[in-house]
């Protein structure tokens, strides 16, 4: 069933997005399962979670932290962590960049940007995501690399409310993505889950994280 589903997912993207299996909740088997039918990239929402299962999973997984991240919690998936999505201030990224020089590493990051009309969501408002990415205390972070952004559409079955809140966020990616500093490499718009996916990747989308259209209801 769920190479099915994942099969299925990936005719849908033919080739425009890479998938995220988000794996919150699911035990080592499942994520072995999605293995096995190809998966390589995996998103979690908590660090604890995530950093249980890493060893658990062969050393090609790429391992994605999508949930809210703790200035706090940084430290335990610093060793391994691909991609981190949901930056939502200079605080995080300072904390990334120090977790990340103990381990002679570059982490690679997107800004979280706030597009849902929800007060749930975290994030940054398009124009906080522009002062943070022109501030020259950047410059102080060479572990870090700033490599897209990352948005959650509003939870609703408006359609058209959803592709306008993705193709917003589009919009914001082209203009910072013409900003050149040495910590920025803009290639990732990361937007589009189970509900959404096919509409996140008509306007735009490189990463979608898919959940429960993988793996069934929690």
């Amino acid at each position: 069933m769920i190479a099915e589903n994942i099969r299925q997912i990936e005719t849908d993207l033919q080739g425009r997005a890479r998938l995220i299996a988000v794996t919150k909740t699911k035990p080592v088997s499942m994520l072995a399962e999605a293995y096995e039918a190809g998966c390589r990239l995996f998103g979690e929402n908590r660090v604890q979670e995530m950093a249980d299962k890493q060893p658990q999973l062969p050393a090609d997984v790429e391992w994605h932290l999508i949930g809210h991240l703790q200035t706090n919690k940084v430290k335990y998936i610093a060793p391994f962590v691909t991609l981190i999505h949901s930056i939502d201030s200079l605080k995080l990224l300072q904390e990334v960049n120090k977790q990340a020089a103990r381990y002679n590493r570059v982490i690679e990051c997107l800004l979280q940007i706030y597009i849902a009309d929800e007060e749930t969501k975290f994030g940054l408002l398009p124009d906080e995501a522009a002062i943070l990415l022109n501030s020259p205390e950047l410059d102080a972070l060479p572990n870090v690399r700033i490599i897209g952004l990352m948005g959650l559409a509003t939870n609703t079955d408006d359609q058209e409310q959803i592709r306008r809140e993705f193709r917003g966020l589009k919009t914001l990616y082209d203009n910072l993505a013409t900003l050149h500093r040495p910590m920025l490499a803009f290639r990732e718009l990361s937007m589009g889950m189970s509900g959404d996916y096919r509409i996140a990747v008509e306007e735009g989308s490189t990463l979608v994280r898919v959940g429960s259209a993988i793996f069934g209801s929690r």
